[in-house]
Order: C-alpha cells, then structure tokens, then sequence
C-alpha cells in the first residue's frame, strides 16, 4: 500500500524503485511513518503532498496557525486521543464535517469521525502526520508534544490558584499581625496592673485607691481586649504553608493542576521531549508559541510569588512566637519580682500564677520560634540566588541589558537603536505581561528580605527583655542566693543568644535589600500607555524630600 501511495515519486524520477522500497522498510522497522522518512532523506515535501493528494484524490493541507477548528467542536474532542487518530475536524454544519486526516480511506476512521461528531457525511481533506499533529496541538493551545496542560488556559487556571494560595497566606499574616498587636495590649496592660499591685501592696488601699482602682482595672480590660485580638490567630500556627524554594524551568515543564477534595494539588510534570530545543530557538518561533511559552514563564513566576508569600507567613509566625515569648518574659518577671520582693501571703498565689503562665507562654513563643526559624536558610537562599539566574529578558531581548546564564555569550539577533518596543500586537502584550509579572517577583523578594530583617530585629528585641529583666532582678536583688544567680545568668545568656541571632538573621538581609533594585529613596514607576509606544509612558516619581 505505501509503496502505491509514493510511486509517483519513482514515475517522476525523484527516487529509485528500489530506493522507495528501502524507505518504506526502514519506516515499518522503526515505527515511524513513511512520509517522516522522504523528508528526511532529502525528499521535498511538496512532492509528498502531490504523492497524497493523487493517491487518496482530495485536496492537502500543511500546517498553518490560522487553520483553526471552532470552540464547541474543539470542546467534544480530547488532545491526546486525536493525536493517536489522526485527524480533526475543520468545520461542522448540517451534519456534515469537513476533516483533516491522514488516513482518509480507513473505515474505522470514518466511522470514529461520524461517532465522536454526530454527522452523516465527512468532506476529507490530506495531511502528512508532523502537520496533523501541530493542527491538532495548535487548536488545543499547546506547543509540539505538550499535553493539554500546556495550555495557555489550564496554566492561567494554575495562577489563579496560586493567586488564592498568596490571599490565604496574606489573610494568615493578618491575622499574625493582629495577634501581635494583641500581645503589645497584653504587655501594656501588664504594666497597668504591675503598677497598680505594687502601689496596692506598698501603700494599701487607703487615698491611693483612687489612682490604684483605674490602673487595676484598665490593665484587665486591655488584657482581655489583647486575648480578644491574639485568640484568633492561634489556629494559624497549625496551618500547613508551602514555602519550598522553587525552580523555574522556562516551559521545558509544566505546572499542572489536579483536583483534590481540598485545594487544587499543583504538581510538575516531567520534562518535556523537545521543549528545551524549542524554547532555544526562540527568534524562529511564531507569535503564538512565543505566547506560551510566556504563560508558562508567568505561572513559574506566580509559583516563586507563591512560595515567597508562604516563606514570609512562617516567619511571620515566628515573630508572633517572639512576641509570645516577650509577654511571658513580662509576667515571669513581674512573679519573679514580686515574690522576691514581699514575703509570703496570700499575695503569694498570684505572684506563682504569674510565673506559672509566664513560663507558658515562653514555652509556646519558643516553638512558634523554633518552627519559623528552621526556614530561614532556604528562603534566604533563594532571595539571594534569584536575581542571579536567568530573566525573560536572557531570552527576548539580550542586547538590552548585561546577560547572564549559561546563553549569555550566544550569538543575539540585531536590534537597531530605532526598533520599537514589541507592544503593538497580543505577542508583545504577553511579554508585557510576564516582563511586569517579573517585577513583581522581584518586589516579593524584596518583601521576603526585609521581612527576614524585621524578624531578626523582633529577636533582638525579645533578648533585650529577656537579658533586661535578667540584668535588672539581678542588679535589684543582687548575687547573694546561688540559685537566684544561676537563674538570672541562664536569662541573661538566653537573651544575649537571641540577640546575637537577631543580627545574623538582620545583618545579612539588610545587605542583600541594598542590593535589590526597588530599594532607594526615590521611588520611579512606569504608568503603562498601550495607546503610544513604551518609550512614551509616563513616570511617577515619588522622592523622599518631596513636601
């Protein structure tokens, strides 16, 4: 049958009998077909379109991207079961279709077309199996061998999940934030009745009544009204977060979603044949798959965000747990200070309670603490490291900036001083896109550094109480009880602990936030104008000796 399907190849003297036969041999050992086989050995493919069209008597078709099928009948189809069929239809109408095949003569084929479509006649059109494919995969939105993932929709499907992900993370450490603040009303009203109990307990309650009684009661009311605001956030330190440092792979994979009884589970698929070729071959691509590949920049963009967002709520536990730890120092101290102070009574009690959920919280801040601080490595690593990698930029536009990465002395397509920016068409819009979805990947770095400074300076403050209060019962009562001594030593050199790792966790992310390009004084953004080139947008300016 193959052999008749390209004789016309040997009547016109463009191959041999006996070399058409070697080739439709090779093609039955290896398992390709035979028309992938002529092109190969040198045989033009308008040549193998004239062999088909003669041979089966319809007219042939070659991919083109604007060879599109409409939407409802791309939406009864399945990508992975019309690349193994082998065709695809054109148009529908009145019950008959108007197919794509590579095997047009093929009983099952038209049965399986008139099945799947619900029609009663097919108009067949030919086509050799790389062009079928690419129509198929084209009209599926995905580059050469992608599954349908690959998609420019099941990927804005993937952002948007990761979009949710960072607004429950930005909800978290709302929350935190709040518990927080809680706390300092705690710590506050600590004060109110540590001044309160000593005037009451030194000067009883005579005249001074009147000052002790609205110190008592509000140091109770901002107590309560701090558990009122920290209460809430406590589930939080339970919640599973995500915050892996993540690689991007730019479009050789693919982030696929997969539904789950919960959340949608994100997962990335393996390598994909050929992709890394491709994605080098960038200059020679066409717009549309120039285009995916950018949605799929994009999505890994959205999934660094997302893991950044994740690493600053876990910190940002942390510093909750520091702020637990700074109101149990607070009441321990206040215990602590008022049994050595007074003898015993029935004051007592309420001195030892004090101890008693003063060391509490100390022991919940530490294991807020510890959790958060087991992440610190990696986040600082991969803030350290991003900027230091590839960009879009490496890929699209590597004369205008200093390149880096492994293509960075590869040779560059000329760019001419007067080239517009590519914004005028839905390709240019797309690397618009990804460029400023970029910048605000960069913006989260910066976020995740200074949030790491901000934790290390919440350590620091929490080893200055706890050294403080060490220091201060130690310098008001003095080194003559052992025991008191050990004690007081233990809380100094705790806090002397913490305040040395607040400073290896702030020193190095303030070093690293000078290094980021969002962080000077004066502020400069771009007002996009797709209506005029980009050399022509606006700025806004915001400086810092502005009135």
């Amino acid at each position: 049958m193959y052999y008749r399907k390209f004789e016309r190849l040997v009547r016109r003297e463009i191959l041999s009998s006996r070399e058409l036969q070697e080739y439709i041999e090779e093609s039955r050992a290896s398992g390709r077909y035979p028309e992938e086989v002529l092109l190969e050995k040198g045989v033009a493919k308008h040549e193998v379109l004239f062999c088909l069209a003669e041979y089966y008597g319809y007219p042939v078709v070659e991919y083109d991207e604007g060879l599109m099928a409409p939407y409802l009948v791309t939406m009864r189809l399945e990508l992975e079961k019309q690349k193994k069929a082998l065709w695809y239809p054109l148009a529908v109408e009145e019950g008959n279709a108007e197919v794509v095949a590579y095997r047009p003569e093929d009983p099952s084929v038209i049965e399986d077309i008139k099945r799947t479509l619900n029609v009663t006649s097919v108009s067949f059109r030919v086509a050799i199996p790389s062009d079928l494919l690419r129509i198929i995969e084209n009209n599926f939105d995905v580059n050469p061998n992608y599954r349908i993932s690959g998609g420019r929709t099941p990927l804005a499907l993937v952002r948007t999940s990761f979009a949710y992900r960072r607004s429950t993370y930005a909800y978290y450490r709302t929350l935190l934030a709040k518990g927080r603040t809680g706390l300092a009303f705690i710590r506050t009203g600590i004060s109110f009745i540590t001044v309160s109990v000593l005037f009451l307990r030194v000067f009883g309650a005579g005249w001074y009544a009147a000052l002790e009684a609205p110190l008592l009661v509000g140091g109770i009311v901002m107590i309560f009204d701090g558990l009122k605001w920290y209460l809430p956030c406590r589930p939080v330190s339970g919640k599973p977060i995500d915050h892996e440092c993540t690689e991007p792979t730019w479009g050789t994979t693919v982030l696929e979603s997969r539904p789950s009884t919960g959340n949608p589970v994100i997962e990335r698929s393996d390598a994909v044949a050929g992709s890394e070729e491709l994605r080098a071959n960038w200059d020679i691509l066409s717009p549309v798959m120039r285009r995916r590949f950018l949605a799929s920049d994009r999505t890994d963009l959205a999934e660094e965000r997302t893991s950044l967002a994740g690493h600053r709520t876990v910190i940002a536990k942390a510093r909750t747990g520091l702020a637990f730890t700074r109101t149990g120092v607070a009441f321990s101290g206040l215990g602590i200070g008022l049994i050595r102070s007074f003898h015993e009574s029935w004051w007592t009690v309420f001195d030892v309670s004090l101890i008693v959920i003063g060391v509490l919280m100390l022991l919940e801040g530490f294991h807020w603490y510890f959790g958060g601080r087991r992440t610190w490595l990696s986040g600082v690593k991969c803030a350290l490291t991003r900027n230091k990698r590839e960009s879009i930029w490496d890929f699209v536009m590597p004369l205008g900036h200093k390149r880096s990465g492994p293509k960075k002395d590869s040779a560059c397509p000329p760019v001419r001083a007067t080239d517009l920016p590519g914004i005028w068409a839905t390709t240019g819009l797309a690397l618009e896109r990804t460029v400023l979805g970029e910048r605000r990947t960069v913006m989260a770095r910066v976020r995740t550094v200074m949030a790491h400074s901000r934790t290390g300076m919440a350590f620091i403050r929490t080893g200055i109480s706890i050294c403080g209060v060490g220091a201060g019962l130690m310098f008001y009562f003095g080194i003559g009880s052992i025991g008191w001594t050990v004690f007081n030593m233990i809380m100094i050199l705790t806090g002397l602990w913490l305040i040395v790792d607040g400073f290896y966790w702030a020193v190095p992310a303030e070093k690293m936030r000078i290094q980021y390009p969002y962080c000077y004084g004066d502020m400069e953004f771009t007002v996009p104008d797709y209506g005029v080139p980009a050399r022509s947008w606006r700025k806004a300016v915001f400086s810092h000796d502005a009135d």
